[in-house]
C-alpha cells in the first residue's frame, strides 16, 4: 500500500492526528504542522467538518453527552462548535504540510466534505470509528480511487465487512483497517492489539493503530505484530487544552513514539539465519575441541584431557564422542586447539 508516496510496506505509517488540537487558532494549527515534521511524523490529518455537518443543533436528550466520556454534560453540537477545523484554513493547512514535505489528508463526514477536499488531491481518505457505519459516506469516499483508511473502535465484525464489502463494491480495494479503542483515553488492557495481525488475515488488507491510550507502549507493540499505520493525536502545547488533550502527545512524546516505532522496526528486521558479519566474528566465542592437558604422541583422547570449550578455534564439539576413539599422532600442548591433523 502507498499513501502520498510513503510505501508502507517498507515503513510504518505515522500519522499525526490534528483534530482539536489547534485551539481555535490557525497560528497554532500551522505551528502544530511544523513541529509534527520535526518529532518525525510521516503524516499530518486534519478532520472537515463542521457541527452542522456532523449533527444537530439540539440539546434534548439524545443530543446530550453522557456515557461517562471526557465531555459528559456537553451536547454533540457544542463540542462540535470547540472540535471542528474551519474549512476555510484547509488551503493554508494543505500548503504548510507540502512546505514541510509532509503528507497532508482528512477525515471527511459528510458527502460535502468529500468534494470539498477533492479540490486538494487528497492522497487518501480516512473514516473516522464512529462513521464506519455510514456506508453511504464510505461508498462515496471510495469512489475517489483514493485509498481508504478505517477506524474499527466501534465497530462490530459485521460492520468491518460491511465497510469492506462496501469499498468492494465501490471498485476499491485499497484499504487499511485500523484497530481502534474508542475510550478517550482508552486502557491498555483494552487495546486488543493483537486483532490487527487478525485484520490482516480476515480481510486481506493493511492494518494499524488508531490510538488513543496514554503514552507510547501500544504503538510499538502494534508494529511488532505487523501494524503498518499508526495514528497518534498530536499537540503542540498542552496548555492549549481542548477535548482531546488527555489522549494527545506532545512533541516531545511524539518523538519518542516515533524513536520506539523506528527502533521496533529495526529489531523485528526479517526471519533469516544468515548471520551477520559482525555476529559471524564472534562465533569464535563459542564452543570448540580444545586440548586441556598435555598429551603424548600414542595417547589416546579422554574426557579428562580434551573438552568442548570457548573459545571456538577447535573442531566442532560434534565430533566429541569420535575423537574419543583416537589416538594423538603428536605431542599437544594443554591450550592447543583440537584439529583433525591431529587425530590417529
Amino acid at each position: 500500500m502507498e499513501i502520498g508516496g510513503h510505501n508502507l510496506d517498507k515503513s510504518c505509517f505515522i500519522i499525526a492526528e490534528l483534530s482539536a488540537n489547534h485551539g481555535g487558532s490557525l497560528e497554532n494549527a500551522l505551528a502544530t504542522i511544523s513541529a509534527a515534521k520535526r518529532a518525525g511524523a510521516d503524516a499530518i490529518k486534519l478532520q472537515t467538518f463542521t457541527p452542522d455537518t456532523i449533527t444537530l443543533d439540539c440539546d434534548n436528550e439524545y443530543f446530550q453527552i453522557n456515557q461517562g466520556t471526557l465531555w459528559d454534560g456537553r451536547t454533540l453540537h457544542n463540542l462540535y462548535q470547540e472540535a471542528f477545523t474551519p474549512w476555510e484554513w484547509h488551503q493554508a493547512l494543505f500548503d504548510k504540510a507540502k512546505e514541510e514535505g509532509l503528507v497532508c489528508f482528512s477525515s471527511p463526514f459528510d458527502f460535502t466534505a468529500v468534494d470539498f477536499l477533492e479540490q486538494f488531491n487528497v492522497p487518501a481518505y480516512k473514516i473516522a470509528s464512529f462513521e464506519i457505519q455510514d456506508i453511504p459516506l464510505i461508498k462515496y469516499a471510495a469512489s475517489q480511487g483514493k485509498p481508504i483508511i478505517i477506524s474499527t473502535g466501534i465497530a462490530s465484525l459485521e460492520d468491518i465487512e460491511l465497510a469492506v464489502k462496501t469499498c468492494h463494491e465501490a471498485g476499491n480495494k485499497d484499504i487499511a483497517l485500523l484497530k481502534c479503542t474508542s475510550a478517550y483515553p482508552a486502557p491498555l488492557e483494552l487495546a486488543n492489539l493483537n486483532t490487527i495481525p487478525d485484520l490482516v488475515k480476515r480481510f486481506d488488507v493493511t492494518s494499524g493503530l488508531s490510538d488513543h491510550t496514554k503514552g507510547i507502549v501500544a504503538p510499538s507493540i502494534a508494529v511488532a505484530l505487523g501494524g503498518k499505520i499508526i495514528e497518534k493525536h498530536f499537540i503542540l502545547d498542552k496548555s492549549i487544552g481542548g477535548p482531546d488533550v488527555e489522549f494527545s502527545l506532545d512533541p516531545a512524546e511524539f518523538a519518542e513514539m516515533v524513536k520506539a516505532v523506528r527502533d521496533t522496526e529495526k529489531a523485528m528486521g526479517t526471519a533469516t539465519y544468515i548471520l551477520d558479519e559482525k555476529v559471524e566474528k564472534n562465533r569464535t566465542f563459542g564452543r570448540s575441541l580444545f586440548v586441556v592437558k598435555d598429551i603424548k604422541k600414542g595417547e589416546k583422547f579422554t574426557a579428562d584431557n580434551i573438552r568442548s570449550i570457548r573459545p571456538g578455534y577447535g573442531m566442532h564439539p560434534k565430533h566429541y564422542e569420535m575423537v574419543l576413539t583416537k589416538v594423538a599422532n603428536t605431542n599437544l600442548e594443554r591450550g592447543t586447539p583440537l584439529a583433525e591433523k591431529y587425530l590417529a
